[in-house]
Parts: C-alpha cells; sequence; structure tokens
C-alpha cells in the first residue's frame, strides 16, 4: 500500500498580465494545473511574472518559460514533459492513452491563434480552425464523451485549456463562436468546463483577453 502522504509539489504558473499577484492565462501552467487536480497531488504554486521574471526563476529555469515543476529536487520544464513524468510516477488514476488518439485536436490550437490574430476575412484562417474543429467532433462522435471514451485522458486535460482561450478570445475579439451544428464539441466543452479540476484552474475570463490583447493589437 502506497504512503497517503505526499509533499506537496512545486509548480510555476503564469501571473496574469498587470497583476503579477493574480494566476493568469497560459494554457500550458492550466494543463499542469489540471493534472495535479485530476491526480489529486498537493501543490504549492508560485506565480510567474513572465515580464519581470525573479532571479531565483532564472537560476533554477535558464530559458525562463513557465510552466516548470519540481520533481525530486530538479524543475522540470515543458508542458508535455512535466504531465508525463507525473503520470509515470502518479499513475492512479490513469490519464494515458492509446497512440492511435494521442493527436486528436492537436491543431486546434495553432489554428485558432491564427485566426485570431488574422485581419484578412479571406485568407481561410477561419475555415482551417473550423476543418479541425469538424474533425474532433467526427471523433467525439465515434469514440465519446472525452477522446478516449468515457474517462478524461491526458489529451482532454490539454484541450480544456485551449478550448476556453478559443471561447473567451474569439468571442471578444471576433465575436465568434463554435457552430451550433457541431453539437459533440459543445458538449464537450461544457463537460471539461465544469469538471471541479477545470472550474478550480480556469483563469478569470478577464486575464485571458489581456493575454491575449497584445498579440491581437500588437
Amino acid at each position: 500500500m502506497a504512503s497517503t502522504v505526499i509533499s506537496p509539489l512545486n509548480v510555476c504558473v503564469k501571473a496574469a498580465v498587470g497583476a503579477p499577484n493574480v494566476y493568469g492565462d497560459c494554457p500550458f501552467s492550466q494543463r499542469v494545473l489540471l493534472t495535479l487536480n485530476e491526480k489529486s497531488l498537493p501543490y504549492n504554486m508560485k506565480l510567474i511574472d513572465v515580464s519581470n521574471k525573479p532571479q531565483w526563476f532564472l537560476e533554477a529555469n535558464p530559458e525562463g518559460k513557465v510552466p516548470v515543476l519540481e520533481l525530486d529536487g530538479k524543475w522540470v520544464a515543458d508542458s508535455d514533459v512535466i504531465t508525463q513524468l507525473i503520470e509515470e510516477k502518479h499513475p492512479i488514476p490513469p490519464l494515458s492513452i492509446p497512440s492511435e488518439h494521442a493527436s486528436v485536436g492537436s491543431k486546434i490550437f495553432s489554428t485558432f491563434v491564427t485566426f485570431l490574430k488574422s485581419k484578412d476575412p479571406n485568407d481561410g484562417s477561419e475555415q482551417a480552425l473550423l476543418n479541425e474543429l469538424r474533425a474532433l467532433e467526427e471523433h467525439l462522435k465515434v469514440h465519446g464523451p472525452y477522446v478516449n471514451g468515457e474517462n478524461v485522458s491526458a489529451v482532454d486535460l490539454s484541450l480544456a485549456p485551449k478550448l476556453y482561450h478559443l471561447e473567451v478570445a474569439l468571442g471578444h475579439f471576433k465575436k465568434w463562436t463554435v457552430p451550433e451544428d457541431l453539437a459533440h464539441v459543445h458538449a464537450y466543452m461544457k463537460s471539461l468546463f465544469s469538471r471541479e479540476s477545470f472550474v478550480k484552474t480556469a483563469p478569470a475570463k478577464e486575464h485571458v483577453i489581456a493575454g491575449w490583447e497584445p498579440k491581437v493589437n500588437p
């Protein structure tokens, strides 16, 4: 029987733009926090003002990127690496996913960002995003309600913050919403956003908007 006492893990995440004492808008930071919450692992969250990074943080993590997690006395960067290491060290409940489903939705975030930044309505960026969302719709029709069926997985925890950013930022900057006919995607987003782990770790919408503002209107 494994010990039930786990020391809190130290995790560095992005602070809000213009509000260094408030949790910010990084979807990759939220992905790590979602994973820790789904695993019921205790953690200490350290907010990093990315426009004024503290010296101790840069010494521990010279690249200066968030999120980073302290594991076995070492700071580990990159949400892909962090979540994989968490899965290996704490496999219950399992969040791993078969390789054939591992890349589902993987292009949604990049196509969303391109469309969000686009000033040309005819450049195809909206259609590219719609194509990715429709591909997710077709996958969920067959395999849902989550990407790997009944139980939430690492892919869902990666997609959830990105879909939240998509909803908030496109709604604010472009008055754009996910088409109603993508019923499975809507249900999927509603289910993800209502999970206890998501409610606990979601940044405020105004901080998501503030984070994207300089990228949309440079």
